[in-house]
């Protein structure tokens, strides 16, 4: 297995540990859950980088890059909602779109069709990784401060759910829209599975 492909694995295997360290409350493993999310995000870049410069393309690679930033993705967003972050409603939008379009790219893949993303797909995925960053951000910055005690911790502990709320739906209505786009655009092959 090359590396990239082994960068990708590395990533699916993380999400499950960082969800569960942002869950679980100690002060310590929230931490840990920021640092673990870094170091995931760094391996995207990585397999990707190394993708590129030495030629390594691969069938698994291609499917598996993605799918993996989907579990990440996922990962957090199940995680702020047990936190009471985020709302359940937008987070199944986006879920639910992610892994209905990896159906529809397995099945693309089984017709020798290959699905290209889309630019409303690279917005898409800056803005769910922007708002895990945001929200993770948060969620460690009131950690730290309620760990030390901090005088600055009222400034801090405004109505999160509000915004957090708004930046979740955008994210959660431009998600469903490139869900829509790509099952327009492809319901030639979609047809054809229900005959």
């Amino acid at each position: 297995m090359n590396t990239p492909n082994k960068l990708t694995l590395l990533r699916i295997i993380i999400a499950p540990v960082f969800m569960y360290m942002l869950i679980v409350d100690n002060f310590y493993l929230r931490l840990s859950s920021l640092a673990l999310f870094i170091i995931a995000a760094l391996t995207d870049l990585a397999d990707g980088y190394y993708a590129r410069k030495y030629g390594i393309v691969t069938g698994f690679g291609k499917f598996m890059d993605p799918l993996a930033d989907k579990i990440l993705v996922s990962s957090a967003l199940i995680a702020f909602i047990a936190l009471k972050f985020v709302s359940p409603l937008p987070v199944m939008l986006i879920i639910g779109r992610e892994f209905s379009i990896t159906g529809l790219r397995l099945l693309a893949a089984y017709r020798g069709v290959v699905i290209s993303p889309t630019w409303w797909a690279k917005v898409k995925t800056l803005l769910q990784l922007t708002s895990v960053g945001i929200i993770l951000a948060y969620i460690n910055l009131i950690a730290i401060l309620e760990y030390y005690q901090s005088p600055s911790l009222s400034f801090f502990q405004f109505d999160y759910q509000f915004y957090f709320g708004i930046l979740i739906w955008t994210t959660a209505v431009i998600t469903f829209w490139t869900g829509v786009d790509y099952i327009i655009k492809y319901f030639f092959m979609i047809k054809t599975v229900l005959k």
